[in-house]
C-alpha cells in the first residue's frame, strides 16, 4: 500500500513557490511602477527596495519550488508576506487592498507550515538529509 500523501508537500511548495517566482519576474519590467509604489508607500531607497523584492521573490521563490532549505526560506517568506501585507495593502476602505492583505496572510500561513514540517520526501532538502530531518 503505498502513501499518495507523500506528494503534496511538493505540490503545495510549487504552487506557492510558483506564485513568488512570477510575482518577482513581473516586476523586472515594472521598475519604474514598483518603485513609484514604494516610495507612496513611504519607505526610503525605492530602488534598493526594488532589487531586494527580485532577490527575495524570484530566489527564494524558486529555492523553495525545489524544496532547498525549505524551512528557514519558508520563514523568510512569511515575513515578507506580512511585511508587503501591513506596507502596501493596508487600505482596508479598499476592498481590493483587503482580499490581498488577507492573501498575504493566508500565504503566510502555509509558508509556516512548510517552516515547521520541511520540505517533504520530493526536494533537495530530502535528497541531502537521507535519514534525518528534512
Amino acid at each position: 500500500m503505498t502513501d499518495n500523501t507523500r506528494y503534496l508537500p511538493a505540490i503545495g511548495r510549487i504552487l506557492i513557490g510558483g506564485i513568488f517566482a512570477m510575482s518577482g519576474l513581473t516586476k523586472i519590467p515594472a521598475y519604474a511602477g514598483i518603485t513609484a509604489m514604494i516610495t507612496a508607500a513611504g519607505l526610503p531607497l525605492a530602488p534598493l527596495g526594488w532589487a531586494v523584492a527580485l532577490v527575495v521573490e524570484i530566489g527564494l521563490g524558486l529555492l523553495l519550488l525545489v524544496g532547498w532549505r525549505a524551512r528557514a526560506v519558508a520563514a523568510a517568506l512569511a515575513l515578507w508576506c506580512l511585511a508587503t501585507a501591513v506596507f502596501f495593502h493596508r487600505d482596508f476602505a479598499d476592498q481590493n487592498m483587503m482580499i490581498h492583505f488577507l492573501k498575504n496572510l493566508m500565504i503566510a500561513g502555509g509558508l509556516l507550515q512548510i517552516a515547521h514540517f520541511g520540505a517533504g520526501a520530493f526536494s533537495l532538502d530530502a535528497r541531502r538529509n537521507v535519514g534525518g530531518r528534512p
